[in-house]
C-alpha cells in the first residue's frame, strides 16, 4: 500500500457511510457534491487540518480518522495547494468506497498535539 490518505470526520457520518457503501462528505458540513472533491491529508498534515476544520469541536459525536488506501479508490486523487507554491494536500474527486477505508482511529487531539 502506498502512503495512506487520512480524513477526519464525525463518527455518525462514518457510520452512515458504512450503511450506504460510500463516504461522501468533503469536509465539516460540506458534501462531495457541494465541493467537488473530498479533502484528505497525509499523516503529518492532520493536526493542522484538524485545528482548521474542527478547532475546539464540542459536537455530540467523537471524531474519527479514516485511514484510506489510495490503491482501493476508484476516483482520482490530486495533490493540490490552496495557493500557488503552497503545501499540497490530497483531494479525492469522487466518493470513497467503504472498502477503501482500512482503519478507523479515534481522534485524540491532545495526543496529536502533545497537550
Amino acid at each position: 500500500m502506498s502512503e495512506p490518505l487520512l480524513h477526519l470526520t464525525e463518527r455518525s457520518l462514518w457510520e452512515a457511510a458504512r450503511t450506504t457503501g460510500s463516504y461522501e462528505m468533503s469536509t465539516r458540513g460540506v458534501t462531495l457534491q457541494e465541493e467537488g472533491f473530498i479533502h484528505c491529508s497525509l499523516r503529518h498534515q492532520v493536526p493542522r487540518v484538524a485545528g482548521w476544520v474542527y478547532g475546539e469541536y464540542e459536537g455530540p459525536d467523537e471524531l474519527v480518522l479514516l485511514v484510506i488506501d489510495p490503491e482501493r479508490l476508484t476516483a482520482p486523487v490530486r495533490y493540490e495547494a490552496l495557493k500557488p507554491g503552497g503545501e499540497e494536500f490530497p483531494h479525492v474527486y469522487g466518493p470513497i468506497p467503504v472498502s477503501a477505508v482500512v482503519d478507523v482511529q479515534v481522534w485524540d487531539r491532545g495526543a496529536a498535539t502533545g497537550e
